[in-house]
């Protein structure tokens, strides 16, 4: 980084310039902040895009996919991952807007950046008011590449608990293909059943890949 012009720095030309001016690496070598014995910041930040294809590819990745790579140890892995959720959650709405879900391409609009692109399978609910507004998303179940194990007990604790009125459940297909398995389809009816006994109302099951998501609503399979 010392044979850069001051100007060219990633640090001075965020505060000089702005974010947007930052390219994908300077803004990973941001985020880890110093480098290495084995370079600069901005070396180790190429490494970390190299590694993974780009920053689309670190969507997805995990802590002990990122330490793998030279110069990034737990602690910088962390970092990045975080700076990636961080990202995540600001797409949400207006500050002290709650987000109303209408219809399931709502719910996907809201879930595929935060979750898709996963190199594991993830399951999680939203938690809605009576109005079907977001009051809360939690991640109840991490899974292999192609499964995800979770009761219906675990859905509607977490539900209970929030005091939820109604709820989207989700799980993401690394695959990038959406499509339900007969399993996925199983969940989802046992599922309602719970909810109709604990008087919470399952609106939708949605299973995100990369770009493309299956509503179990839209679909008629809820």
């Amino acid at each position: 980084m010392k044979d850069l012009l001051p100007g060219d720095r990633p640090r001075e030309k965020l505060r000089h310039r702005g974010a947007a001016a930052l390219g994908d690496n300077e803004l990973v070598a941001v985020v880890i902040g110093s480098g290495s014995r084995r370079g600069s910041a901005l070396s180790v930040g190429n490494a970390v895009l190299a590694a993974f294809g780009g920053l689309g590819g670190l969507r997805g990745c995990t802590v002990d996919e990122l330490v793998r790579v030279a110069g990034i140890g737990q602690a910088r892995a962390a970092q990045i991952l975080a700076a990636l959720e961080l990202g995540r959650r600001s797409l949400g709405g207006p500050a002290g807007e709650r987000l109303q879900f209408r219809k399931p391409s709502e719910a996907a609009e809201y879930l595929l950046p935060r979750f898709g692109s996963r190199r594991l399978e993830q399951f999680g609910i939203v938690l809605l008011d009576s109005k079907h507004r977001v009051m809360r998303t939690a991640v109840l179940a991490l899974g292999t590449q192609n499964s995800v194990a979770v009761e219906p007990r675990d859905v509607f604790r977490e539900a209970a608990i929030g005091g939820a009125a109604a709820i989207v459940v989700f799980h993401t297909h690394p695959s990038g293909d959406p499509s339900p398995s007969p399993d996925d389809i199983d969940l989802t009816r046992r599922l309602v059943a719970a909810g109709v006994l604990m008087g919470i109302d399952v609106v939708d099951h949605l299973i995100l890949g990369d770009a493309r998501y299956w509503s179990l609503k839209e679909t008629r399979q809820l």
